[in-house]
């Protein structure tokens, strides 16, 4: 691999009045790559996954709606599900403008990869998921699984008036120490701790982050408490199916998205594949990422 296939390119796509700033790598004239990452993260989660594919792929990371170096519309309305996808849906268009490509999400990035996939599922080669969950096993899960249940808990936390104020006080304490929480982090050198503060710093990106919570459908129940509706649960199988061939990357020591999760995927992808990695977490992609890499490149090309 040359140096200049690693080399990390910098820009931004404006669309439907958003902006959003990407990092790129690997050549422009290469099958693509789009690669989403979740909260509390940035483009920079998918750094090493990314150079490690850059010598066959044009591996692309934005900075989602909210995050980092992109706008930062007001409001809970501006983060729904269908936005969130017309922005991946413009940039994409724009990077493959008429070539399908491969779509790949961690954590809420997988959530909105997924979104992607039931919507333009004729714009897909490949769709990866890295830790991350289909919306109905999800909800399912944290219904029926008193483990998930209580794992999720932090959800209705990020959810309230003024967790803003809470993970951004004392330089983000909290919001690093919920990074630590989920999995072990030996990855977070100084440098990594200074980009994350640096981009959660931005104004209004920490309120804009926690939107993402804010407008979800997910139902997160008490412990203990009667499980209740959710619409994501009437939702006929071919609305969330999932129609090409799918991968999920699955650490198995992921202490906020348990195995459970993973239950019934099959059931809306008929081409799915899973790859687990013992001794990885959720911060899979920091933890593992030439594993993660190598899967996903055997997945796409079968060697």
């Amino acid at each position: 691999m040359s140096d200049g296939d690693c080399e990390m390119r910098f820009g931004f796509h404006a669309a439907g009045g958003i902006e959003l700033h990407f990092a790129a790598a690997g050549n422009p004239a290469k099958p693509l790559v789009i690669c989403l990452y979740g909260f509390p993260e940035y483009w920079a989660a998918w750094r090493e996954v990314m150079r490690a594919l850059a010598r066959d792929y044009h591996v692309v990371a934005p900075d989602l709606r909210g995050f980092n170096l992109s706008s930062k519309p007001e409001g809970i309305e501006a983060y729904r599900a269908k936005h969130l996808v017309a922005d991946i849906a413009a940039l994409a268009d724009h990077l493959s403008p008429g070539r399908p490509f491969v779509l790949a999400g961690h954590d809420w990035g997988a959530s909105i990869a997924y979104a992607y996939a039931f919507a333009h599922p004729e714009r897909l080669t490949h769709l990866v998921i890295a830790n991350g969950v289909h919306p109905v096993c999800f909800q399912r899960a944290i219904f029926r699984d008193a483990a998930q249940r209580s794992a999720s808990q932090y959800i209705n936390r990020l959810r309230a008036p003024d967790a803003d104020v809470l993970m951004s006080e004392d330089r983000f304490r909290r919001t690093l120490r919920m990074i630590a929480g989920f999995s072990k982090t030996d990855w977070m050198t100084p440098e990594s701790e200074a980009g994350y503060l640096e981009a959660w710093g931005r104004p209004g990106a920490m309120t804009a982050m926690l939107n993402w919570y804010r407008a979800s459908p997910i139902v997160v129940p008490a412990p203990g408490e009667a499980a209740g509706d959710s619409f994501l649960l009437s939702l006929p199988d071919e609305a969330v199916a999932i129609r090409m061939p799918h991968l999920v990357v699955w650490g198995e020591a992921d202490e906020a998205l348990l195995p459970v999760c993973l239950d019934g995927l099959d059931r809306y992808a008929p081409e799915l594949a899973i790859r687990r990695i013992a001794g990885a977490g959720h911060w899979i992609l920091h933890e593992k990422p030439a594993e993660v890499a190598d899967a996903i490149r055997l997945f796409i090309t079968g060697r």
